[in-house]
């Protein structure tokens, strides 16, 4: 009988694969048909004088617009104006201040920081989510270890160390707290806003930046031993980082490889991209060419038919874009000095504003906005964004 099993060492891993893509373009269309296709939840902010009357404002002057009527006059700024988003999400909060700080309105970038200090946790993660009036959402959601990242980097962004320096403090000590014998943080949910078994780069990435932020406002103000303790916590994080996560800085890192065909890289097993790896380069970390790698390939993995992208590879498959995602890639060219990747990402956002102007949530399978409108998130990215095109952004 003529021994075949050299050819089928050839074509066994060809065919596998060919069967694998077909299992999984067969999953991507029954997800289409598992997830509705989203509509818009509300338009423009509710008896805001002008806000549907007036024509249109460019994309930035329309942000900044919106961002002022979600912040209420305690600082609170809201997610969005209805329902699941009228909350204060330490994250977007810290993105608000900062693009505020960016355009020069610190007075509003401090009454936004303000409240953080005052809701802020004497110890432990913050919380999720906020009421307006500063009390944690009693709704089960789990704390989020990713708002000891963000709200020093915006304090530092904003310069108001001295003021929020308790704030700062109690952050930092909390990322190092929460460092492990493997050197990275224990697990909690991130923007997905999910529990989560295993630590994502959804955390790591803005705590490298937190801490980096707070040395920086340590060193500022002369507060030498945290800057000390802070900076060994940096070290110790950075190399995990590097070690679980590089060179792709998937999500969460791959479990296993795959051999191939001989002369072919293995392919990882696990993990998949994620957007949160912009926030690993500039405007939050020096540039690392390893690192804008990763950020390219990630964005042309996430890209969906409409043209924007999705939060990760892992985020269910239904051709839907989210804005604060695909901002994120527009504010990372922008600060990485790639023009024309940065424009053609705010042109697109630009394209699919709603009636009334607003940036929205999402941007449905029929290219129709969706989801909810303004949205804080993404209108605070678009302004970053737009301003790191017309200067260098501070990088801590």
């Amino acid at each position: 009988m003529r021994d075949n099993s050299a050819r089928r060492v050839r074509w066994f891993p060809t065919a596998a694969i060919a069967v694998l893509l077909a299992v999984l373009a067969g999953g991507g269309a029954l997800n289409l048909d598992h997830y509705p296709q989203p509509g818009l939840v509300a338009d423009g902010v509710p008896h805001r004088s002008g806000a549907t009357a007036a024509p249109p404002l460019d994309l930035r002057a329309q942000a900044l617009a919106d961002l002022n009527a979600l912040t209420l006059p305690s600082g609170a700024t809201l997610a969005g104006w209805d329902g699941p988003w009228r909350y204060v999400w330490p994250r977007d909060a810290s993105f608000v201040a900062a693009a505020r700080c960016a355009v020069g309105q610190y007075a509003e970038a401090a009454r936004v920081l303000d409240f953080l200090d005052r809701i802020k946790p004497t110890t432990g993660r913050w919380e999720a989510r906020y009421l307006e009036t500063g009390e944690p959402v009693a709704d089960g959601r789990e704390q989020q270890l990713d708002g000891s990242g963000w709200v020093p980097w915006a304090t530092w962004f904003c310069r108001t160390g001295a003021q929020h320096w308790d704030m700062v403090r109690e952050s930092a000590d909390q990322i190092t707290r929460e460092l492990q014998s493997n050197g990275l943080p224990t697990p909690s949910p991130d923007y997905w806003e999910r529990p989560e078994s295993e630590v994502t780069l959804g955390t790591v990435a803005p705590l490298l930046t937190g801490l980096r932020a707070a040395i920086r406002i340590a060193n500022d103000l002369g507060h030498s031993a945290e800057a000390t303790r802070w900076q060994a916590a940096l070290q110790t994080l950075s190399t995990a980082t590097e070690r679980r996560f590089a060179p792709d800085f998937p999500r969460t890192p791959a479990y296993a490889e795959s051999f191939l065909e001989p002369g072919l890289p293995p392919a990882l097993l696990g993990g998949g991209a994620d957007a949160i790896v912009t926030v690993l380069g500039p405007p939050f970390a020096p540039e690392r060419t390893v690192v804008s790698q990763a950020i390219a390939n990630a964005r042309a993995a996430l890209t969906q038919p409409n043209g924007g992208q999705d939060p990760g590879e892992e985020w269910r498959a239904d051709g839907v874009s989210w804005t604060p995602q695909t901002a994120m890639f527009a504010l990372s060219a922008a600060a990485r000095g790639d023009r024309a990747t940065a424009e053609s990402i705010l042109a697109w956002l630009n394209r699919y504003r709603t009636p009334s102007g607003s940036l929205p949530e999402k941007v449905n399978r029929d290219r129709q906005p969706a989801g909810e409108a303004p949205l804080g998130w993404t209108a605070a990215l678009v302004v970053l964004a737009d301003q790191a095109l017309q200067k260098p952004l501070p990088i801590p």
